[in-house]
């Protein structure tokens, strides 16, 4: 789905771009997509002379739940001495957070086209454990016990 707009990337800048193709929900949980991704992404960076790489110049990328699995791939590879250090990453409208489906950006937006305030939440639940029977908690926002919300208010609150 991404190959277009890859080789566009890779031939206006002039770089190397390796799309990761990783398994699914909800025929594949959490973790399997990010376990894919890691793999993947730790193969290049180890074998990184055969593809003509600048070491000092290795930035991962990811929309949508990409995204989320870029931005974790990212924090897992922050603190190995053995791998060359990111350059960057660049999240493209990633997903996340799960704490809180009714923060403003989710209502402002909850029926807004193509991925409406339910689907989030739905294709979170997939992600997951493939079992969307606790959506309406996730939306009513009591799947999080309350005192993890009060630990994270800092980060996730309407404020």
């Amino acid at each position: 789905t991404h190959e277009k707009l890859c080789r566009s990337i890779a031939r206006e800048s002039e770089s190397v771009v390796v799309s990761v193709g990783y398994r699914l929900a909800p025929e594949h949980k959490y973790p399997a997509a990010y376990e894919d991704c890691l793999n993947a992404t730790i193969h290049f960076m180890k074998n990184i002379e055969h593809y003509g790489v600048d070491p000092a110049r290795i930035i991962i990328c990811g929309d949508s739940a990409g995204g989320n699995l870029a931005a974790a791939v990212s924090q897992t590879l922050a603190g190995r001495s053995d791998l060359p250090k990111l350059r960057a990453q660049i999240l493209i409208y990633p997903g996340l957070q799960a704490l809180d489906f009714n923060l403003p950006s989710y209502q402002q937006n909850q029926r807004v086209p193509l991925l409406f305030r339910e689907h989030a939440a739905f294709y979170l639940l997939q992600y997951l454990n493939g079992d969307a029977s606790n959506l309406e908690e996730v939306l009513e926002g009591s799947h999080i016990p309350i005192d993890i919300k009060l630990n994270y208010r800092k980060w996730v609150s309407p404020d």
